[in-house]
């Protein structure tokens, strides 16, 4: 069934981008707004199911170790962003202002 909503040209364009960041459509992403607020779209139960799920793939506690051991050392942002700077510096010939 067809459904017609209007809005303003501002909060269609916030719903257009907020559809992208997800990856749905502008359909999918009202559908999905409409089911969360009716309460059949929950996501704490989702979480819960995606669990459970989880748990009965025998490859899950292979997964959840790999996983798990590629996030042993922090991740440095700080460093990363003076190496990319240097880096991009170097490559362009700029000075170090």
């Amino acid at each position: 069934m067809a459904v017609s909503v209007r809005m303003s040209p501002l909060l269609e364009k916030e719903l257009e981008l907020a559809a992208q960041r997800q990856g749905v459509t502008k359909s999918q992403f009202i559908i999905d707004a409409v089911e969360r607020a009716l309460g059949r779209k929950n996501p704490y139960e989702l979480m819960l199911q995606a669990k459970a799920e989880m748990a009965q793939d025998p490859r899950s506690a292979a997964l959840s170790k790999t996983f798990v051991a590629e996030h042993q050392k922090a991740y440095d942002t700080e460093r990363s962003r003076a190496d990319l700077i240097a880096k991009l510096r170097a490559k362009h010939g700029l000075s170090a202002d």
